[in-house]
């Protein structure tokens, strides 16, 4: 596992550096799963809940590393990126460092072409959601 992960931040070190540097480089891999969510209180007498909530998650990997990104169904323009995934079930809250990362980078553009437009990332350190420009 560990030569795995050595192995996997030099490639994407090589992608970045392709990058920056203007020389195009291969497209990142990535998966898109996208599961529809409905969290809600068992209804009182008059069949009213006191709470529902209605989001779609989506769920972005390229075989190592998953970002997963939530949109509530009410607002159709908005998604928050919410938790990074290494290997088996080790969650990571978002860091500055994972905005650059091909497969985040890759997964924003997925979501604005599907009409998100208004993006937001969950910030470890502040636990606050920020915008993402």
């Amino acid at each position: 596992m560990q030569t795995e992960k050595l192995f996997y931040r030099a490639r994407v070190a090589l992608w970045r550096a392709k990058a920056v540097l203007g020389r195009g480089g291969t497209a990142w891999p990535m998966t898109v799963e996208v599961s529809h969510h409905i969290d809600a209180s068992e209804p009182d007498a008059n069949g009213f809940c006191d709470y529902h909530y209605e989001y779609d998650v989506f769920e972005f990997t390229d075989g190592f590393v998953t970002f997963l990104a939530r949109a509530y169904s009410d607002q159709p323009e908005k998604a928050a990126m919410m938790t990074r995934i290494e290997g088996q079930d080790h969650h990571h809250l978002l860091t500055k460092r994972d905005l650059r990362h091909p497969l985040f980078l890759k997964a924003a553009a997925y979501l604005r072409v599907a009409g998100k437009t208004d993006l937001d990332w969950l910030d470890t350190k502040s636990r606050a959601y920020v915008p993402l420009t």
